[in-house]
């Protein structure tokens, strides 16, 4: 009985046993054939830790009876051979060794450059990466954004064959596969590069619309290349060798069967339709046929049509399938859609859990009173939130093209979910108020009166308040001219008489952050004398700052600060600028700064790639420091001396400033051609270096916030001869840098406690 009763307690478990017992003695067996194989063959591997097999190793393993340690050697770089520099690529892409997918070549000729290669650049260009034209001759000018190559001469078979040569040399280490169409195709973009995605690069494939040759077998096809056709770069490279063979071997009318003969000659490769599950399709579009009545599934699939006889033809079947292409995206977004809502009925929030619209993410939520996002109230004449704090102004601009554009959005998708029961018209609206939410984009609230009319004609007034979200669209990289920071600064330091007592200081900024380390940087110095400073028997204003600067061309040999002496009651920035930019070349990049500024290497780093020769204009906003004697900080400075209550990037300052010489000086003889004489004279005692770039420039203007620019506090000296603008800018820079809102009042209420005892 007590047997029986074990065995009962013990075969649940029985299985449990047995796999244990199991798995010990395979364990203890493979461990008893390990130890009889004798020695590891990692330890020969790793061989003699002076052997030549370990001269480039980093990691060590120190071989102690049977235990292999890690042992991390140090870098050591013997001084008596000479150091090499490691030359970087440009492009990380390029030491990586990744390549582009698809480059797209179009044969065309010169009487159809002007007219069908333009067309099929206007419809394919902004979808790949790279488009070119290949032709035999071109007329003297080609048209404007293409990248057009001549072969120079038009024999069918030369030009495929020099085509072919010039991918190979150029674009062969570049391009996965190359795409060869004619000019009267047109091609559906995105289904070819969705295409050539899906493909694998590591093989030999020619792909496209295969064509039997006359009188030859049938697996001797080439591809039609009416209908374009996909070349591998492995199959261009295993190409390459036989070209000048095959062109004159081979005779041939039609560039595309001289193709597909030399590719079976040489290489033994036809031309397929399927490859991988992936099918090549096209269509053939008939004579005098409307591509919008077109509705057959071979059309409405097809990656190629052919042939396109004129442009006007090609624009319209690019509406129809930029038509068909919105539809199916709408439609895949309404699939998914339906998915959300489904799904989130099953989740523990419920249909609460949804977000509007379905699929985007949620609303903004603020964590604090400081991160509520505002909305601002408009009317279709004027809005209340102005960019220079006034209280109204008017709506016009973009901003009024922008809510004209959400009324009628909004109108229209009324109309369309309540037709034909219901149509809607405008009469005005009531009430417009609109916020950026940077998670989704730009949401927008509408009061509207409305005039709805039935069917039967009834018309009756009525107010509809409608919510709208224009969605952030997807994110692009500009195109930018490359930079480097290998450019020399050249730092110009306008001094006054009143700022000569600063200067040494600076100077002493200057030679710990930039001489110090070397950086590829100088100064200039433009001593600016008043008509009745440094006079004859006057003793010179600026002795201590020529002293300071000699001091430190002594210090550091080899060093130049350079300065020139200028003579001006009221000195203007522009004028200034004007002596110094003549003294130097016109590819000087200049860095315009103040005697408070304290520029780094982070800053010039900045400044070097935010200037932009041609492009770009670099104007920082510096941090002021607020008066310590009014708002005493209460609080540790940041990484950089900037903090919430030591000071504030001050936007009314526009006095330091990173430009080239060239862009300066097509600025200024612009502001020359346009304002001449007595009227040129008094623009420029009421502009500034960025008013210049601004007004009299086609560059962009870069204005952003330097944190390594950091001010002690100091009170500008507000000239009357400024103009009022100026004038008013200076003011309001001096006054806002006293301290913040609540230092101020802390500072008036501890006054008026003092004043009432």
């Amino acid at each position: 009985m007590r047997l029986n009763s074990l065995l009962a307690l013990l075969r649940p478990a029985l299985p449990l046993i047995l796999g244990l017992s199991l798995g010990c003695s395979l364990s203890l067996l493979r461990v008893s054939w390990v130890q009889g194989e004798g020695e590891d063959p990692c330890v020969e591997a790793v061989g003699d830790l002076g052997g030549p097999q370990n001269l480039d190793s980093r990691i060590r393993l120190d071989h102690s009876d049977e235990d292999f340690k890690p042992r991390i050697v140090p870098y050591y770089r013997d001084p008596n051979k000479p150091y090499k520099k490691v030359l970087r690529t440009r492009y990380i892409q390029t030491e990586l060794g990744s390549r582009e997918r698809l480059l797209v070549a179009v044969l065309t000729s010169r009487a159809t450059l002007s007219t069908l290669a333009v067309a099929v650049n206007r419809t394919v260009a902004h979808h790949f990466p790279r488009l070119l034209y290949f032709t035999g001759q071109r007329g003297p000018r080609a048209p404007a954004g293409m990248q057009v190559v001549s072969h120079g001469d038009e024999r069918p078979a030369w030009l495929m064959s020099e085509t072919l040569r010039h991918l190979h040399t150029h674009f062969g280490a570049d391009y996965d596969w190359f795409f060869i169409m004619q000019d009267d195709t047109y091609v559906q973009a995105p289904r070819l590069a969705a295409l050539a995605g899906h493909l694998s690069i590591n093989q030999d494939l020619y792909l496209g619309r295969a064509e039997e040759f006359i009188g030859a077998g049938e697996q001797a096809r080439y591809c039609h290349g009416g209908f374009g056709y996909l070349l591998s770069r492995s199959l261009l490279l295993r190409l390459r060798p036989y070209l000048d063979g095959c062109r004159g071997d081979i005779l041939s009318a039609r560039p595309d069967e001289w193709l597909g003969r030399c590719l079976i000659d040489s290489l033994g490769i036809g031309c397929v339709s399927q490859h991988q599950g992936q099918q090549y399709r096209s269509f053939e579009l008939a004579k005098n046929r409307d591509p919008e009545k077109e509705e057959s599934s071979a059309f409405l699939s097809a990656f190629t049509v052919h042939p396109v006889p004129e442009g006007g033809l090609m624009y319209r079947l690019h509406q129809r399938f930029s038509a068909l292409e919105l539809e199916r995206a709408y439609n895949e977004i309404e699939q998914l859609q339906a998915q959300i809502r489904n799904l989130t009925m099953l989740t523990p929030e419920g249909e609460a859990g949804l977000s509007w619209p379905i699929g985007l993410p949620a609303p903004f939520t603020p964590h604090s009173r400081f991160e509520v996002l505002g909305w601002d109230y408009f009317t279709e004449q004027h809005t209340f939130s102005c960019a220079d704090g006034a209280p109204k102004c008017p709506l016009q601009g973009a901003s009024k093209a922008d809510v004209g554009d959400a009324v009628e959005t909004a109108l229209e998708q009324l109309n369309r979910r309540y037709q034909p029961r219901l149509r809607f018209q405008k009469q005005r609206l009531l009430n417009g108020y609109r916020r950026f939410d940077p998670a989704r984009g730009m949401e927008y609230t509408l009061d509207l009166l409305l005039e709805a009319v039935t069917q039967r004609g009834h018309r009756r007034a009525l107010a509809l308040r409608v919510s709208l979200l224009r969605l952030l669209s997807r994110v692009e990289i500009l195109p930018m001219p490359y930079v480097t920071e290998a450019t020399r600064v050249q730092l110009v330091l306008p001094l006054l008489v009143a700022e000569a007592a600063a200067a040494p200081a600076f100077l002493e900024a200057f030679a710990a952050s930039v001489l110090e380390p070397r950086e590829h940087a100088l100064l200039t110095l433009l001593l600016v004398y008043g008509h009745r400073d440094g006079g004859r028997g006057a003793p010179d204003p600026f002795l201590g700052v020529k002293a300071a600067a000699a001091e430190l061309e002594r210090r550091y040999p080899g060093t130049r600060l350079a300065w020139l002496a200028v003579r001006a009651e009221a000195p203007s920035q522009v004028r200034l600028m004007d002596v110094v930019s003549k003294k130097h070349p016109v590819d000087t990049l200049f860095f315009l700064t103040t005697v408070w500024t304290r520029p780094g290497t982070e800053v010039l780093n900045r400044c070097r790639m935010n200037a932009i020769s041609g492009w770009q204009a670099f104007f920082p906003v510096h941090f002021q420091e607020f008066n310590p004697t009014l708002s005493p900080p209460r609080s540790p400075p940041g990484p950089l001396g900037a903090g919430p209550d030591r000071g504030r990037f001050d936007r009314q300052a526009s006095a330091e400033g990173c430009f080239y010489n060239a862009d300066y000086l097509a600025a200024r003889a612009r502001l020359a051609g346009e304002l001449a004489g007595q009227e040129e004279e008094e623009a420029l005692e009421g502009l500034e270096v960025m008013d210049v770039f601004l007004r009299f420039s086609g560059l962009h203007l870069f204005r952003a916030v330097e944190p390594g620019l950091v001010q002690k506090f100091s009170v500008r000296d507000c000239s009357p001869r400024l103009s009022e603008e100026l004038y008013h800018r200076c003011r309001l820079s001096n006054l806002e840098g006293l301290g913040g809102r609540a230092q101020l009042a802390m500072a008036l209420f501890e006054q008026e406690q003092a004043n009432s005892t």
